[in-house]
């Protein structure tokens, strides 16, 4: 006889412990504490979201865009029935425009790449999600991820179980004899390190870029250890120095591209895509279908396909570029850098090196992007966000919700790209003023 379950919560109540634990993880709360601690400050001068910069944002300019890419239908001979449907209906589970993405590959990135090996996602996050979903088979696959890392990539693969081992960061990219290191000590307890989640371009949070050598480096690491590799590129369009993609470099289909559409485009339409070019061996005897096929089954289940007027506006926006959006940045990536040059030179200025008030601050030098990472010789955790937003008008993110471990506590991750560049220097001016005052309160732990 089998007892039942008596709940001691009040009625309506559901008890935390019948819901997935990683939902009682801090992790999960950082996306939201990404996008939401700008607007309980709102006075203050924020550094901490990652978004693109909305002073060239047209609303006027969106339903041009939509009639473009209905315009190139029409000029590959769809009728007016089939235009309709193609904008009003529910479209292929891979994406309609997967040729005109590959286009682009091929226009900014000097990438080759079949159409039929991309998918359209909701976003890059839902890339994201449906290439963990399909790689991994159950707890022996491990995935790694150069640290600190995104937490869109740690925070999927929670919701996965997917456990989730860092490798150490350094200013190049990802330490090879770690990665080594970490492979072996995997493989020593039995399980498999499946792939390593990188971001080889002005990477989020640190901002660091790999050179070309390292990439080489990387891919032939990889190739010996028998790892895939997931590169997000979100930012290289952004950077001073064009280097190749490591999809570019990749001759073994060891790399898996994730990319996105929200900075290079705008974040509202929710648009990215996976390129995933892997041949998966064929049932009964059929031949090799394409990874992206196997990605595609996950996304019917998901979100069934993306949404058709988000898929026309990206279109029409790549269209009207010549089928790229590097020329299309070129304003965007000169602000992002403006603004990257007055945050470092304000800091300079206000917290030159020697000081007693600046032991142990330091920032570094980031050719592009989005961020940069400032240590500090305190804790930057919540209570000093709180103190530095209230009594000196300045917002940052704690390098902490990056890290797996430990490690992070006295680092800051700052984001110059959402301002402009006199709010730049202010908020740096106010930064600066914060570490300078914290630093001498709290002196050296």
């Amino acid at each position: 006889m089998t007892t039942a379950r008596v709940s001691t919560e009040p009625a309506g109540v559901l008890p935390r412990s019948g819901l997935h634990a990683s939902l009682s993880a801090p992790l999960l709360d950082t996306m939201t504490f990404l996008n939401e601690v700008t607007l309980r400050y709102p006075q203050a001068i924020s550094f901490a979201p990652g978004r693109p910069y909305e002073g060239d944002f047209d609303v006027a300019r969106v339903p041009g865009l939509i009639e473009t890419y209905l315009d190139h239908l029409r000029a590959r001979g769809l009728s007016e029935d089939r235009v309709r449907t193609a904008l009003y209906q529910y479209g292929e589970t891979a994406g309609q425009i997967r040729d005109i993405v590959a286009g682009m590959l091929a226009v900014d990135e000097d990438m080759t790449v079949d159409p039929a090996s991309v998918v359209v996602t909701v976003g890059c996050q839902e890339a994201v999600l449906l290439i963990l979903r399909a790689l991994f088979t159950g707890p022996d696959d491990v995935l790694l991820v150069d640290s600190p890392a995104y937490v869109g990539i740690t925070g999927a693969a929670s919701l996965l179980d997917i456990p989730v081992v860092p490798v150490p960061g350094t200013p190049d990219g990802p330490s090879l004899a770690g990665l080594e290191r970490t492979v072996r000590e995997i493989e020593a307890s039995g399980r498999r390190a499946r792939c390593l989640y990188v971001v080889p371009d002005c990477s989020n949070p640190t901002g660091v870029s790999m050179r070309r050598e390292d990439r080489t480096a990387l891919l032939d690491t990889a190739a010996r250890l028998g790892l895939l590799l997931l590169e997000d590129n979100p930012y290289g369009v952004f950077s001073r120095v064009r280097r190749p993609t490591l999809k570019s470099l990749d001759t073994e289909r060891r790399v898996v591209y994730l990319g996105s559409f929200a900075k290079t485009a705008f974040p509202g339409a929710r648009v990215g895509f996976v390129v995933a070019d892997q041949l998966v061996a064929g049932a009964d005897g059929r031949p090799p279908g394409l990874l992206a096929d196997e990605v595609a089954k996950v996304k019917s289940m998901v979100t069934v396909n993306t949404s058709s007027l988000s898929q026309a506006a990206v279109a029409g926006l790549l269209l009207q570029n010549g089928g790229g959006l590097r020329s299309a940045n070129e304003a965007s990536a000169r602000h992002y850098q403006a603004t990257m040059r007055c945050l470092r030179e304000t800091l300079a200025a206000e917290l030159p090196p020697g000081s007693s008030e600046t032991a142990g601050v330091r920032w570094n030098d980031p050719d592009g992007g989005f961020f940069l990472t400032l240590d500090v010789p305190f804790e930057a955790d919540e209570a000093a966000l709180d103190v530095s937003a209230e009594k000196y008008g300045v917002i940052w993110t704690p390098m902490r919700h990056f890290h797996l471990d430990d490690a992070g506590d006295r680092q800051i991750r700052l984001s110059c790209s959402y301002l402009t560049t006199d709010h730049a220097v202010e908020g740096a001016t106010r930064l600066a003023r914060f570490v300078k005052d914290r630093s001498t309160t709290l002196g050296p732990v």
